[in-house]
């Protein structure tokens, strides 16, 4: 088996390549491991490094360095090749994938990474593109896509930058005019945000439903109404805490496998804090899956009674 490290130094709140070095370098020899070290140049590139590390047919192990967008770009790059599993050796803002697990902590340990434990887990595919986790598009979107202007502020990482975008996309104004269609029915309205989970957190802390399994072959969706600018903070509160049940007038709640949603024009769609631009966004449940690895002991399943779904 193959250990490749793909480092993308834009991530987080300043480029930690030679930390992520030392560190490898450190463990992997202590082990007598072999191991080879990719940094990112541009945006998409670890996508490509992955991919071309799929390609080769040989088993990897590839583990990203950096936040979730660069975890996005490397599960993009091996979806549905099942000589390849992955893993996040957490060095982002947000490492809100890790949050699944019971120690997300542990994601920032090597050794840990290196004694693993394997699940297979479900993508969102979203036109041509892949989420591992979170999948946005409106308010929500604007919000998640803006956070990289603020997270490189001093005093402003992690959900703190996500609370300044919320502050000034609000004062741009929280509501769009979309039409859905999701199992059979179509809804032309205004909508705040919409929200589609496999993952359970994103943005710094929010878990908007906190019952998402990315291994259940279902895809957990917000629908979020129009409200006013004076209404979205609890609104924003109420969705933060996953308490959507709360809120039945305003959120709809479905568990699906695909919807569709027409825009009345170029739209922000946020894939793991990654920007995409569509006037049509087709949302389904990829049929291609990815190997995820975590470190051994951790527990990632909502309800403890139900199997584990191993590799």
């Amino acid at each position: 088996m193959k250990h490749l490290f793909i480092i993308n130094p834009a991530a987080g709140s300043r480029n930690q390549t030679e930390t992520y070095r030392k560190k490898i370098a450190e463990v992997c020899e202590k082990r007598d491991i072999e191991y080879s070290i990719e940094v990112s140049g541009a945006p998409g590139q670890c996508r490509k490094i992955a991919n071309r590390a799929a390609k080769s047919g040989e088993e990897y192990r590839i583990y990203s360095c950096g936040g979730d967008g660069t975890l996005n770009e490397i599960v993009s790059g091996v979806a549905g090749f099942d000589n390849v599993a992955v893993t996040m050796f957490s060095g982002g803002s947000g490492n809100d994938f890790a949050r699944l697990f019971s120690q997300p902590e542990a994601f920032r340990d090597l050794e840990r990474l290196l004694d693993a434990e394997e699940a297979t887990f479900d993508l969102i595919a979203c036109n041509d593109d892949y989420s591992l986790n979170i999948c946005s598009v409106g308010f929500d979107a604007r919000i998640g896509t803006d956070v990289a202007n603020y997270k490189r502020i001093p005093l402003l990482s992690g959900f703190r930058a996500y609370a300044a975008s919320a502050l000034v996309n609000t004062i741009r104004g929280v509501s769009e005019h979309y039409v859905v269609e999701i199992d059979g029915q179509r809804f032309d309205d205004r909508f705040t945000m919409i929200c589609v989970c496999n993952g359970r957190f994103y943005g710094g802390g929010f878990n908007p439903v906190p019952e998402a399994d990315p291994a259940d072959g279902k895809l957990e969706v917000l629908l979020v109404k129009k409200v006013s600018r004076l209404a979205v903070a609890r609104l924003i509160g109420v969705y933060k805490a996953g308490r959507y049940a709360e809120l039945p007038n305003l959120i709809r709640h479905y568990q699906t496998d695909s919807l569709k949603i027409i825009c009345d024009g170029e739209t922000p769609v946020n894939l793991d804090g990654e920007l995409r631009m569509a006037k049509e966004v087709d949302i389904r449940l990829a049929e291609q899956k990815v190997r995820f690895f975590y470190p051994r002991g951790l527990v990632w399943k909502k309800n403890p009674e139900r199997e584990m779904t191993t590799v």
